[in-house]
């Protein structure tokens, strides 16, 4: 014990007692660094993984001949056109253009006998300009994008047989981005922009080693983003180095001993769709996009041949990629394809069957959201939605809207009454000042209305579908505690294009690393995006809650750029309005007249279009103003026909002037109006009544109608007076405006409203989109020359003032003040002409005003929403500028000051200082932007009591003066309406406004056959609260109807609503937007 003997414990191994070599610890940047080179073009290219991604090339005669034909001038010819034409001989290397023109060339092609038997052949076509591969007999095939991307074309196995095969292919002479010159995309267009055609082969490819780059480019990217002091950060290194020192020169067995390496990493699925049926549960949800901007760097002209281009390049990718899902919204863009491209319509037809193409958002356009009317909100889903269910089959349960300049508060509303329960956008991720809080939430409309709203946290619905952009989805969600899922929204766009293979290919490893080495967020295909927000619905109850608008921290610059445009938008608005209402009465008055449907579509049609989210904000190139100029004089002409017609029906004419005893006023508010209406250039009268057609009686100042009066009280200053409101004007400015009935002055102390300031606007970047806070401290006062009186009637007075901007641009204002007529609110007037020709300057126009409030009130779509007037919080002064429809008003609890217009949209409240957004002039992305003569006229209206249906009705009559009218046949007041009432009419609380009468989309007098038709006639009535509270009211009619219910904004019936004896009643909470049919008997 203690000091026994025993066998000695021998240490079985190799490990060898001599060190045989230093070994140092590998410096892990360089090796990182290393990667890239293996894959990377330049001067590695042929020693590197480059060297062998082909198997072959044929390039030239006899192989590949080439001819071309140019069209003229900017023509986007037929193929039908095209191939008439004699095709000339060209060949790589030749400059083709200039910018926007079109070339045809005719390809014959011949593949080599040493390529016929290789495994993967394709036509490959770099014209650095975008194209359509089509075939022989006129299929478009495929789209190319040029610039090294989507330029190869993958020939059918017929083409193996040594024979000539024919293609076309139709040249766009455009990049994806138009033509700007330089690498600034946004910068106006280069007119003049050639284009060389730098590649035009059959070419061999090399699976293995095409699949190799694709599995190394993702393990690179593992070695660069996963933290350094992971073991699966140094696991992807490894692997990587590995790969490159296996990796032979001319060997080909060495790329696929280099593919076996890489599935240590990726997995041993990652060729194919097999690599997602693993049953483990996904984190990110991919989905294949394209968003085509339906006008911006390029007319819409290339818009429908981008769309053909995008969208059977992705009919091809579901064919070798059945996990790919690909959800595309814009029905106007689906609408362009079906008359356009039938063959690909019919194709997407297909793939829409099959499940994997998705229509999604329900709208006709990617719409704007801020300025748009309530009705023209509406009619951008029920178009939509009738086009996609027309077509497809279904409608659309989700919004989809990324990339629209924020977003009224009510779209939830009327999101919900429009069959979508869910919304997608991205765009507040650009916000500039404050970092939205949310990723997923239930978004709250102003009546109270949600629906689910998910922003992808990767920030993009461009993703390019990198290890990054997967990532990301998890490391930016902020709302984890809740629901970690996210969508992956990947494709290129903007100018179109969608999923490439690569990105497929990407994806199809990134999930093999999540399953072979884990870190990585698990990425799915193969879902819908509504299968992913089905997934979050059973959850909604716990997502957090977002009230109101998305308000925008950027691009606020677009309530303002290109005014011509915004003003064309409201003319349409109002004369849509008209037009269908006095259609319903007179198609149901008279039976030999018929609703003009297709008319109205087509009008309707038109302005969605135009309300695309970089056109009404104004944020295109010229050449889409040129194109929707045109657009709109397309709508007016047809709806001055239409409004002829209906007159002639009606047994009225419009008149330029008339006598006061053979006067009528045509009225289509649906409220009672009295105002004065000229007759003549010497004679006046007042229209009055609650109908639609108004007598017009003399106006005779000193009887029931006070007089004005104007006078030069002091040498230039005068004074405007009626019985309600006394003005006084010094150099164009008010610096008195003082009401008589409530015996208060308007202006403070010192203060001059009506005065034209003017900013500096040279935002960050966006120059057309943007104006940034900093513009603010530029202010400078613009000085007016004399003031004089211009008019001096018993009816109206007006005073004119000249106001110097530069030695370019100068301002002709008109205030004018008209007699106060009994119970009807009097305002100051101004008519401004403006001749504009300024570089990056902002011009307003401000009115100080004696009320103190921390909230200023706007008019949005279907009522009201308060921003502050403050700058408490970052969040506070973001709305330095923001968005408001016809008026805009600050009141206290017993008084306050409207600011109302006729077409302007960008406003902003600072204290108590209101100022109005009158013109702009940035320089990109159109050079001309807004440069020429404007007439603008808006209106400074004091009231008593906080803000209420007075103004609401008087912005609605604004924008929407009384016609002149005479009878053309003896008829009188009675030919509109009984008794002088409207035919259908609303009475009770004002705060409710029938906004819209119009006939049902399927009544078999009206349908044009896309659903079915239902028999009899329906009018539908659109009815709203306006100013925030609930309200009762009744709404009466003197038709024959049998039954009334409510419906959605899509007509389908909801439920029945009790009548009584030509009657019913309402009953709206705070904003609601309530729908109702009258089904008549």
């Amino acid at each position: 014990m203690g000091g026994e003997k025993g066998e000695a414990h021998k240490v079985e191994g190799s490990y060898p007692l001599r060190a045989p070599k230093p070994v140092g610890q590998r410096i892990s940047n360089i090796y990182r660094d290393r990667i890239a080179q293996f894959y990377s073009h330049g001067q590695w290219e042929k020693v590197n993984l480059n060297a062998m991604m082909n198997e072959g090339t044929a390039s030239g005669h006899p192989h590949v001949k080439l001819y071309v034909w140019n069209a003229p001038g900017q023509e986007r010819p037929t193929f039908k056109e095209a191939v008439k034409h004699d095709f000339a001989p060209t060949e790589v290397g030749k400059w083709f253009g200039p910018s926007w023109s079109t070339h045809w060339f005719k390809a014959l092609l011949i593949v080599p006998e040493e390529l016929q038997d290789k495994k993967h052949l394709e036509f490959q076509w770099d014209g650095h300009n975008e194209g359509m591969v089509w075939t022989e007999d006129g299929k478009p095939l495929q789209g190319l994008t040029g610039n090294g991307e989507r330029t190869e074309w993958i020939l059918p196995t017929s083409f193996r047989d040594g024979k000539e095969h024919t293609i076309y292919i139709e040249m766009a002479c455009n990049g994806m981005f138009g033509n700007a010159p330089g690498g600034d995309s946004i910068q106006p267009p280069n007119p003049d922009k050639y284009f060389q055609l730098s590649k035009a082969d059959i070419v061999a490819v090399n699976m293995q080693a095409r699949q190799l780059w694709i599995d190394i480019w993702i393990i690179g990217d593992a070695a660069r983003e996963f933290p350094q002091d992971s073991w699966e950060e140094h696991k992807a290194l490894n692997v990587a180095t590995e790969i490159i020192d296996t990796f032979e020169l001319g060997n080909k067995d060495s790329i696929v001993k280099c593919r076996k390496i890489a599935q240590q990493y990726i997995g041993e699925n990652v060729d194919s769709a097999k690599v997602y049926k693993t049953g483990t549960e996904p984190m990110v949800y991919g989905i294949g996009h394209c968003h085509i901007d339906t006008c911006w760097l390029w007319p819409w002209a290339e818009t429908k041949r981008k769309v053909a281009r995008s969208w059977s390049n992705q009919c091809d990718l579901m064919e070798r990629y059945p996990e790919l899902n690909f959800a595309c919204s814009q029905a106007q863009q689906y609408k362009w394809l079906k008359e356009e491209y039938p063959y690909v319509f019919d194709r997407v037809k297909e793939k829409v069957k099959g499940g994997q193409f998705h229509p999604i958002g329900g709208s006709w356009v990617e719409h704007d959201t801020n300025m748009p009317s309530g009705e023209s909100l509406v009619r951008q889903f029920v178009y939509g939605q009738r086009f996609f269910e027309s077509n497809f089959g279904e409608r659309c349960t989700t919004f989809w809207l990324p990339d629209t300049f924020g977003y009224s508060g009510q779209l939830p509303q009327l999101c919900r009454q429009a069959g979508m329960t869910r919304f997608l956008t991205q765009k507040l991720s650009w916000n500039n000042i404050n970092k939205f809080p949310h990723t997923t939430f239930n978004w709250v409309a102003l009546d109270g209305s949600q629906v689910i709203c998910h922003m992808p946290p990767s920030e993009t619905y461009t993703a390019e579908a990198h290890f990054g952009d997967v990532k990301r989805s998890i490391s930016r969600h902020k709302s984890m505690d809740q629901d970690p899922r996210s969508l992956l929204v990947f494709g290129k766009g903007d100018g179109g294009g969608g999923p490439t293979w690569q990105h497929i290919e990407k994806l199809r490893r990134c999930r093999g690393i999540s399953d072979t080495v884990g870190l990585l967020p698990r990425v799915h295909m193969g879902k819908s995006v509504d299968d992913f927000f089905s997934q979050l619905e059973p959850e909604a109850d716990k997502f957090v809650t977002w009230y109101g608008e998305l308000y925008f921290e950027l691009h606020r610059g677009t309530y303002t750029t290109q005014a011509n445009n915004k003003k064309f938008n409201r003319m349409s608005e109002m004369m849509l309005r008209d037009v269908e209402l006095l259609a319903t009465i007179a198609s149901i008055k008279d039976s030999t007249y018929r609703y003009p449907k297709k008319n109205i579509d087509d009008m309707w049609e038109g302005v969605l279009l135009c309300q695309f989210h970089d056109c009404l904000p104004g944020s295109s190139i010229e050449m889409c103003y040129d194109d929707s100029d045109k657009v709109y004089e397309k709508i007016f002409h047809a709806g001055h026909k239409i409004l002829k017609d209906l007159y002639h029906t009606l047994g009225i004419s419009e008149v330029k002037s008339c006598t006061v005893d053979q006067a009528m006023a045509l009225n289509t508010m649906p409220w009672p109006r009295k105002e004065i209406v000229e007759t003549s250039a010497d004679e006046c009268g007042v229209a009055c009544g609650n109908g639609s057609i108004l007598s017009v009686k003399p106006f005779k100042a000193g009887g029931d109608e006070e007089g004005v009066v104007v006078e030069e009280v002091r040498e230039g200053v005068f004074m405007m007076q009626n019985e309600n409101l006394q003005v006084t004007i010094e150099n164009g400015c008010i610096t008195s405006l003082y009401d008589r009935k409530a015996e208060r002055e308007v202006i403070p102390a010192g203060g001059k409203a009506n005065q034209f300031v003017i900013f500096d606007d040279k935002p960050l970047y966006w120059q057309a989109w943007d104006v940034e806070v900093y513009h603010l401290d530029t202010r400078k006062e613009l000085q007016s020359s004399i003031t004089n009186i211009c008019e001096q009637k018993a009816h109206r007075v007006s005073v004119v003032t000249e106001t110097k901007i530069s030695d370019k641009s100068s301002i002709k204002t008109t205030l004018s003040l008209s007699a106060a007529l009994k119970g009807q609110p009097s305002y100051v007037e101004c008519t401004s002409e403006v001749e504009w020709h300024e570089t990056m300057k902002f011009l307003k126009v401000e009115f100080p005003v004696e009320v103190i409030h921390t909230e200023a009130s706007y008019e949005v779509q279907f009522g009201v929403v308060k921003r502050p007037t403050h700058y408490n919080t970052s969040w506070d002064m973001a709305k330095f500028e923001v968005c408001c429809h016809k008026f805009a008003d600050l009141s206290d609890y017993g008084y306050g000051v409207s600011i109302l217009n006729d077409s302007k949209y960008g406003f902003a409240t600072v204290g108590n200082l209101m100022r109005l957004s009158l013109l702009r002039s940035p320089k990109a992305p159109d050079a001309h932007a807004d440069m020429g003569s404007h007439k603008i006229r808006w209106a400074v209206m004091p009231h008593q009591g906080s803000l209420g249906p007075e103004t609401v009705r008087a912005a609605y009559n604004f924008n929407n003066p009384l016609k002149l009218l005479s009878a053309t046949s003896g008829v009188r007041q009675g030919t509109l309406n009984k008794h002088g009432q409207w035919p259908v009419r609303i009475t009770g609380d004002p705060s409710l406004v029938l906004d819209t009468i119009k006939r049902g989309e399927d009544d078999e007098d009206v349908s044009r056959g896309d659903l079915a038709t239902k028999k009899g006639q329906r009018v539908i009535l659109r009815v709203y609260e306006s100013l925030g509270g609930r309200s009762r009211g009744t709404i009466c009619f003197d038709w024959d109807v049998k039954k009334v219910y409510k419906s959605n904004l899509l007509e389908d019936e909801l439920e029945t609503v009790d009548l009584d004896r030509g009657k019913f009643n309402v009953d709206l909470k705070s904003f609601e937007v309530a729908t109702y049919c009258l089904v008549l008997s």
